[in-house]
């Protein structure tokens, strides 16, 4: 008999309520409202995407290839450029122009959209818009001097009309599938103050941070056709994977790195450095290639007057970017992810105001972030990774990465300081994962590269002070990194916020707080999803099957989120559409708390003299998996997890139900505050307040 009422009881509280569907965002419709049904928003799969968020078996994309002539007057702080590009159809349509970003354009008061368009300052000025965008009324913007296109072996004029941030050309005749079009441009540009790509004048000389400096290629794909979305300083990047052959002429006196390997060191080198990047590849520890004490000195240099052309080539990268001046000393290492792999080239330029810090820094933050990554996603698979101090807070390129943080003037520096260091070098260096391998549309979906990025930066740091405890790392008695982005604590305050905006807004339409909806939001999730929601394991099977099978190609949101579901085997529907479709937070609250006498309910006590029940309400918008902490009168405690789906019937409330001998005098919801709880306040419950119901 007992165990027939024992067998009821478990088919009762196993059934549906009774009730009518309970829906957190029922809007009357009489329609399917449920946090857990599927996305309409995501595309139908096709051979060119398939269902489960790979590429299909159709999959294409453009090539462009570059070959560019670049000269730095630094006198007049212009830069000259030509170059020829090699574009490549692949797509299956005909094309009958081209599309050219041409990004220095937002620094020009006639082509800025950005600068057109903007308002009045607020009161308080964020000092990343000072850096990034600055005061100064400068008139900047590409001078495009030429346009030809290449026409069986000769250069032919071109017809081209500049649209703001972008430039359409004119093709002789349609460019076929498969079909291959060459043309050339010259143009040259003065290097601005502030931005991507700018310059500083420090004590031994002009430092110069060169990015977005030559016109590129728009991308033209399956699912925006041209994209040729303005250039308005949030939105970033989206381009195409090419060959690079870059030949940089600057004074003699400069050190410049950039993407790609050098081809010529013996022109640009003298016999020490060549000697001393040699013993530097063998091993992880930093060597000195140009010492503080050797910054401008003509012995540094092999020859002592005119210009130097500095010669790069780069295989499959989306981007060039480099750094050139005579105030850089230069560090190096090597890494190999096994001893018979390729060595990894790691490099550090800095002038001699960010010493000590850098020097200390920089190139074992670089070498944490290929480790890191190469676990968590794919290996690193270019030869060399440059960290450079210069004008640029933080900005990322193939194998380059400009970034700020330095010492007080007296050399002096804080933990706070050394941190901001450590952090945007790994976020920087991590960049060449997530966009410029996993090469997301940034136009349009901040989240895809820096969400993902700040994610995986998460990992590098507290992986950072683990390899560097007790030597380079000593800010806290267990080396813990106590990270900005990623722990949930950390995401409450602007989840309470109201005029947020969704993660899925595309970036330039992202009016407020741009760090926190594009960074921290989305790493937050992607941290709670893993240690919380799946589990180490599940999540990290799917994140590194994404991160690969999207590899030097262009995935879309969908397909990240397709492609996580399918790896991790589960259907999170609830997840995406809840954290990165909409605005809600997670708000849960415990309604009551109930005792039963256990035999006035079962007609035994064999699991315990009371029943006990807890009432949870959803006070949010959003659906979370449910943890709560019991604590007993003799002092110990047990946990009960439930999973997401406690809510699939009633998207409001929850009442969970345990039997006990002990007396209950504490609940806690989330104690592990893992799942950003907007209100603490009513997450618990004390035992003052207990009710008992049923008769005893």
């Amino acid at each position: 008999m007992q165990r027939i009422v024992l067998l009821l009881l478990a088919i009762l509280l196993a059934a549906p309520s009774a009730t009518a569907q309970n829906w957190l965002h029922d809007d009357g419709s009489k329609t399917n409202r449920s946090m857990f049904r599927p996305i309409d928003e995501w595309p139908d799969p096709n051979e060119v995407r398939n269902g489960a968020g790979a590429p299909g078996p159709r999959y294409w994309q453009q090539r462009a290839d570059y070959r560019i002539e670049a000269r730095l007057d630094t006198t007049t702080h212009r830069i000259h450029g030509s170059e020829r590009i090699t574009y490549h159809n692949n797509s299956p349509d005909v094309l009958r122009f081209l599309w050219v970003q041409l990004d220095q354009n937002q620094a020009s008061r006639t082509h800025s959209r950005s600068g057109a368009a903007q308002g009045a300052l607020p009161e308080r000025l964020n000092p990343m818009f000072l850096r990034f965008v600055g005061l100064d009324p400068f008139d900047g913007g590409d001078d495009v001097t030429r346009v030809q296109l290449v026409e069986n072996g000769r250069l032919v004029d071109a017809r081209y009309r500049i649209n703001d941030t972008v430039m359409r050309i004119e093709l002789e005749r349609p460019l076929q599938p498969g079909g291959v079009q060459e043309f050339e441009i010259d143009w040259n540009f003065v290097m601005p103050d502030n931005g991507r790509g700018a310059k500083e004048k420090v004590a031994a000389g002009w430092l110069y941070d060169v990015a977005q400096w030559f016109p590129r290629m728009s991308v033209y794909d399956d699912v925006n056709g041209w994209q040729t979305d303005q250039f308005m300083g949030q939105g970033e990047f989206y381009l195409n994977f090419g060959n690079y052959d870059v030949k940089l002429t600057v004074p003699w006196n400069h050190i410049l790195d950039a993407t790609g390997e050098l081809q010529n060191p013996q022109d640009v080198l003298t016999a020490t450095q060549r000697s001393r990047l040699e013993q530097a590849y063998r091993g992880e520890e930093p060597v000195f290639i140009v010492a503080a004490d050797e910054i401008g000195k003509p012995s540094a240099r092999p020859k002592q007057n005119g210009t130097l052309t500095w010669h790069f080539k780069a295989e499959n990268v989306r981007d060039f970017a480099w750094a050139s001046s005579r105030a850089f000393a230069w560090d190096a290492a090597g890494f190999r992810y096994r001893p018979d792999s390729p060595v990894i080239k790691v490099h550090s330029l800095y002038p001699k105001e960010a010493m000590p810090l850098w020097d200390k820094v920089s190139t074992r933050a670089t070498l944490q972030t290929l480790k890191t990554y190469g676990r968590m996603a794919f290996e690193y698979p270019y030869p060399k990774a440059v960290n450079v101090n210069g004008p640029v807070g933080g900005m990322e390129y193939p194998m380059v990465a400009f970034c700020g943080a330095r010492p007080r003037p007296d050399g002096t520096y804080t933990d706070g300081i050394e941190r901001a260091l450590i952090g945007v070098t790994i976020h920087e260096v991590g960049h060449n994962w997530f966009p410029m391998i996993v090469a997301s549309d940034e136009r349009k979906w901040t989240w895809m590269d820096e969400g993902l990025n700040t994610f995986l930066q998460y990992y590098g740091e507290k992986d950072y002070a683990r390899t560097y405890c007790g030597t380079y790392f000593t800010q806290t008695e267990d080396c813990s990194y106590p990270s900005r982005r990623g722990p949930a604590e950390g995401i409450t305050d602007y989840m309470r916020d109201p005029n947020q905006v969704p993660i899925m807004t595309e970036s330039d339409l992202i009016h407020k707080d741009f760090g926190n909806n594009g960074y921290a939001k989305p790493a937050t999730g992607l941290v709670m999803l893993r240690e919380h929601v799946l589990g180490p394991e599940a999540f990290d099977q799917a994140f590194s099957a994404y991160s690969q099978n999207w590899a030097f190609k262009h995935p879309m949101p969908a397909d990240f989120f397709r492609q996580m579901d399918e790896g991790a085997g589960e259907n999170l529907a609830w997840f995406w559409r809840g954290w990165f479709y909409t605005t809600h937070a997670n708000d849960q609250a415990i309604a009551r708390v109930t005792a039963q006498a256990a035999d006035s309910l079962v007609g035994t006590t064999d699991r315990g003299a009371f029943y006990y029940r807890v009432g949870v309400r959803n006070e949010g918008g959003l659906l979370m998996p449910l943890t709560m902490e019991v604590t007993y009168d003799d002092g110990s405690t047990e946990r009960f997890a439930m999973p997401v789906e406690a809510w699939r019937y009633n998207e409001k409330e929850f009442t969970k139900g345990f039997f006990s001998n002990r007396k209950v005098v504490k609940v806690e919801l989330d104690p592990d505050r893992a799942y950003a709880d907007i209100d603490r306040s009513d997450n618990e419950w004390t035992a003052p307040d207990l009710q008992q119901t049923g008769d005893r």
